[in-house]
């Protein structure tokens, strides 16, 4: 009786374990903060217009922006016409800052669908 529970312990013990091996780690929080006064746009997702929170996002000319990963996947931000390119942006990931001097469409390189628009003050 007693090999049979043991048998049974070990057994539990290494579906346990064996269940706790997944490939997914959440973000632990923003790798690299932005600077005050920054505005951030989150990336929150791969949903067309309502991607990047807020959209339209007000941005002054002149001023610095970021934008900060909420998704659990990398997004690749850019302006449409060219004027800026943020790079890959991790999981839980803020990108550099960057000063917008007009407003404009951007997307996702990686998910072309993933659309949002800076608008002038």
């Amino acid at each position: 009786m007693r090999s049979l529970l043991t048998a049974a312990g070990t057994a539990a013990l290494m579906i346990g374990i064996s269940a706790c091996g997944s490939n997914y780690t959440a973000p632990t929080g923003p790798s690299n903060p932005p600077p005050p006064g920054a505005i951030v746009i989150d990336i929150v997702g791969i949903n067309g217009a309502m991607s990047f929170l807020p959209n339209p996002a007000t941005v002054p000319p002149g001023q610095m922006v970021v934008w900060y990963n909420r998704d659990t996947v990398t997004h690749h931000v850019v302006l449409d016409d060219g004027r800026l390119d943020a790079g890959n942006v991790a999981a839980g990931a803020y990108t550099v800052a960057m000063t917008l001097n007009s407003p404009g469409p951007y997307h996702c390189t990686i998910h072309p669908e993933m659309v949002g628009r800076t608008a002038g003050q």
